[in-house]
């Protein structure tokens, strides 16, 4: 049976859904959340590292994603910087620098040689630099220094 009015436990709950689709809504419409630098992450960058198909002798393989804010729609051709200690150089050598391009699904891979603990943590780091969206340096930890690949995931705004 169907009362005419609304009662106490009515208002709370319709006024308390009313509330909660206003605060999610803006939310789901702002989408997906762009990525911010990580602190430590730009040490022993080198601006223009070149495009390179591998670093030193390989066995690692540094992956990830570039996605734009928003809509997260893969990004294509996004120069990605990637740079490391290793068993082959220390991260602030040339040497132990170089950057790829992502594919037509926003997916990069770099392979280089293994990371080693730097100050007691494996670490890579990577850099988004190429100047159609803003700057975003990471500096992703490996879970163990003997896993043999790390990724790392971009989300990018425009600059």
């Amino acid at each position: 049976m169907s009362q005419g009015f609304i009662n106490r436990r009515t208002a709370i709950v319709a006024s308390g859904a009313y509330l909660g689709a206003s605060l999610i809504a803006p939310a789901m419409a702002q989408g997906l959340a762009p990525t911010r630098s990580m602190r430590g992450g730009s040490n022993n960058y080198r601006a223009g590292a070149p495009i390179v198909d591998r670093i030193g002798g390989g066995g690692f393989w540094m992956t990830g994603t570039v996605r734009r804010a928003g809509d997260g729609m893969p990004l294509a051709g996004q120069r990605i910087q990637v740079w490391a200690h290793t068993t082959e150089g220390h991260e602030r050598d040339e040497r132990s620098h170089g950057a790829t391009l992502t594919d037509e699904n926003g997916v990069f891979r770099l392979e280089m040689p293994q990371i080693v603990p730097a100050f007691g943590q494996a670490h890579g780091h990577l850099a988004y630099d190429g100047g159609e969206f803003k700057t975003v340096f990471l500096r992703p930890l490996m879970a163990r220094p003997s896993d043999t690949t790390l990724a790392a995931d971009f989300v990018l705004e425009p600059a």
